[in-house]
């Protein structure tokens, strides 16, 4: 059995009264549950930055391949400068919570959160309940919500078909 591997790492100092209001502000805009989503981002673009700069001496083949990779999620990046010029902002835009609120399904973050853990929002007529989950650019176009089905309506035609059965019985 595979090990999980953590995705993220803590930062080296732990009291950085500086690192602990910026993550405090970036947790508050983006609507985040805690600190280790902020890691978590930090350590993907940390990643893609390595892979571009082991990229940098390899051929343009190489490098576009990259580039379509990270166009597909929604990073707009043409050159290994751009690439390397990333940041966690960029990262956390294209998170689902994030462009829920973007496309005013939702009025606030924290609401857009919510609907997204309760399975409300659909990601190409399937449901996605992670908040974090990052959105492609060819799918940006098919969030929607989740169609709200009218349970009393459904009793009340439930209700009436049995007493259309029950009068049919009665009159045979």
């Amino acid at each position: 059995m595979n090990r999980k591997h953590k995705t993220y790492s803590k930062p080296k100092r732990p009291f950085d009264k500086i690192r602990i209001d910026e993550e405090a502000k970036i947790k508050k805009e983006f609507g985040l549950k805690n600190k280790r989503e902020i890691w978590k981002a930090e350590a993907k673009i940390t990643s893609i930055r390595e892979r571009a700069k082991k990229l940098i001496s390899a051929g343009p083949k190489e490098q576009k391949a990259l580039f379509e990779r990270l166009k597909k999620i929604g990073l707009e990046v043409n050159s290994i400068a751009d690439v390397l010029s990333l940041n966690k902002e960029n990262y956390l835009n294209r998170r689902l919570q994030t462009i829920v609120v973007g496309k005013k399904l939702t009025t606030t973050i924290k609401s857009a959160r919510q609907l997204i853990a309760h399975k409300r929002i659909l990601v190409n007529k399937k449901i996605v309940d992670s908040p974090s989950y990052i959105v492609p650019v060819e799918l940006e176009g098919k969030i929607s919500l989740k169609e709200k089905k009218n349970v009393k309506a459904k009793e009340k035609k439930n209700n009436e078909r049995k007493l259309n059965q029950k009068e049919t019985i009665k009159n045979d």
